[in-house]
């Protein structure tokens, strides 16, 4: 499972980085991840972006990116 956060400056001050750290934590869960950061996905508005093996997710924040991943992963 390949996860790119978008790094970009609206993300970032929006929490990108609590993203990051919660997916972290999400690997013991789901050692199959990958996880890049990555430049602006062009949904600033949309922030926080993250794509998951392809598709992009927005509105993503710390509570609801293990539900996102567990979505995804099916």
């Amino acid at each position: 499972m390949l996860i790119r956060v978008c790094m970009g400056s609206s993300c970032h001050l929006k929490g990108s980085y609590k993203i990051v750290q919660k997916i972290e934590q999400l690997r013991k869960k789901y050692p199959e991840i990958q996880l890049y950061g990555s430049l602006c996905f062009g949904r600033c508005s949309d922030g926080i972006c993250v794509e998951i093996d392809g598709k992009l997710y927005t509105h993503v924040d710390d509570k609801n990116i293990e539900k996102i991943i567990g979505e995804a992963k099916t």
